[in-house]
């Protein structure tokens, strides 16, 4: 079913690449996704679904195709882009700037690849709508906002997403990344990992620079703090586990002869198991108040824990039947076994809501040729990924796979005719 459904696909090619360029150009920060999502609502209308629902969990779309007995399959898209002025180049490179959350004019760009993954599940809900004689069961597309904001798909659970839709047997989702255009990538178990933030004010007492013994120098503190959290992962975490401490931000101070009162620290962790992320967790805060307490500081640190996403497991045994259909549908040639990727993703968090299998893949969006290339010869760290200011996927062939794969993906899983 799924191939004679891809089919249609070609009829499709230039409308969808259409719709990429479009978003591509107008980019929207997390949970300001407004024109996006009123695009991507208007596109479910236009097929025929059932219930098509904008301002879920605040931006979010989510689109219902009923269509008889059997199960409910959900699949899940972000759309969100990210504070990055872009330096692709390209004829559609965004020029957007917007206000964010803190207030800053920044430049925006979707270099995560987010529009490619909404144009993608726009068109495999297309397809579907349009092959209903083939498949029963029940659609539900999720449009998800504020994924890199990691708050997305919280927010729509929260907002009743499983209390006002069906809820789905099964989620299924992808993302697209620095590998050959074409190609399908696949892991099974814990996929991606685990993500949390945290924001921690040390509390020192302020005074002039040629005076540092009638001050409490939270510079010192935080300079100290920075490296003792780098022994968390040397020292604490077991060898055969994986976990990643990252000091992304610090602020202290506005002259170099005044000792300020404060110092700010924000500081990521990343961890694949439960307990490990623990560990982490409460590492840090053991290690950022005993610094304090010994620095002799006037009240204890400030900690606010947030952007918080559970590890991305991809069900072993839904995955495994997944792959095989990828297999079949664009042969073995075409799938790459993937290791474990220390970013994170917050589509675990609909799975983990309900107790259901998530499947989660990649696929690539370079050019062929040269990637390869440069796996092969090991400078894998000079092709353009996720984030940077230089990536954008090439449109053909990283539109058709993403369609495909989302339609065998979900035919798979639906109820056959």
């Amino acid at each position: 079913m799924a191939s004679t459904v891809a089919e249609g696909l070609q009829h499709m090619r230039e409308d969808l690449a259409d719709f990429y360029r479009d978003l591509h150009s107008h980019p929207e920060l997390s949970l300001q996704e407004t024109r996006t999502a009123g695009l991507l609502a208007q596109r479910l209308r236009d097929e025929g679904f059932d219930e098509v629902v904008e301002k879920v969990g605040v931006t979010g779309v989510v689109g219902v195709l009923r269509n008889g007995d059997g199960p409910v399959v959900m699949l899940r898209a972000d759309f969100d882009a990210l504070p990055v002025e872009e330096r692709t180049g390209l004829p559609y490179a965004s020029t957007v700037r917007a206000v964010d959350g803190d207030g800053h004019e920044v430049p925006v760009m979707h270099a995560c690849g987010h529009d490619m993954h909404a144009v993608c599940l726009t068109g495999a809900a297309a397809l579907l709508a349009r092959s209903r004689e083939q498949w029963s069961g029940t659609l539900l597309v999720v449009f998800q906002p504020a994924e890199e904001l990691a708050v997305g798909a919280r927010g729509m659970v929260d907002d009743g997403l499983f209390e006002r839709f069906p809820k789905p047997d099964i989620v299924l989702g992808q993302h697209v990344g620095p590998l050959p255009a074409g190609f399908i990538g696949h892991g099974n178990g814990p996929v991606m990992a685990a993500a949390d933030s945290v924001n921690i004010t040390l509390h020192g007492r302020g005074g002039h620079g040629s005076r540092p013994e009638a001050s409490i120098d939270p510079v010192l503190m935080a300079a100290n703090v920075v490296t003792r959290l780098q022994g968390i992962v040397a020292r604490e975490v077991p060898p055969a586990e994986t976990a990643v401490v990252t000091v992304g931000r610090l602020k202290a101070g506005t002259k170099d002869n005044i000792i300020p009162e404060s110092a700010e620290l924000g500081v990521n962790i990343r961890a694949f198991t439960p307990a490990v992320r623990d560990l982490v967790r409460s590492a840090v805060e053991r290690i950022v108040t005993g610094e304090s307490r010994t620095s002799g500081a006037p009240k204890p640190p400030d900690f606010t824990w947030f952007a918080s996403a559970p590890a991305l497991v991809s069900e072993p045994e839904a995955t495994k039947t997944t792959v095989a259909a990828f297999s079949e549908h664009f042969g073995a040639q075409r799938l790459l076994p993937m290791p474990q990727v220390n970013a994170s993703e917050d589509v675990g968090v609909f799975g983990e809501a309900l107790g259901v299998p998530t499947v989660f893949w990649f696929w690539g969006g370079l050019e062929a040729e040269s990637t390869i290339a440069a796996f092969t010869e090991g400078r894998m760290d000079e092709l353009p990924g996720n984030h940077s200011a230089a990536f954008a996927p090439v449109v053909e062939p990283t539109l058709s796979t993403g369609v495909e794969a989302l339609v065998v993906a979900a035919s798979t899983w639906l109820g056959k005719v």
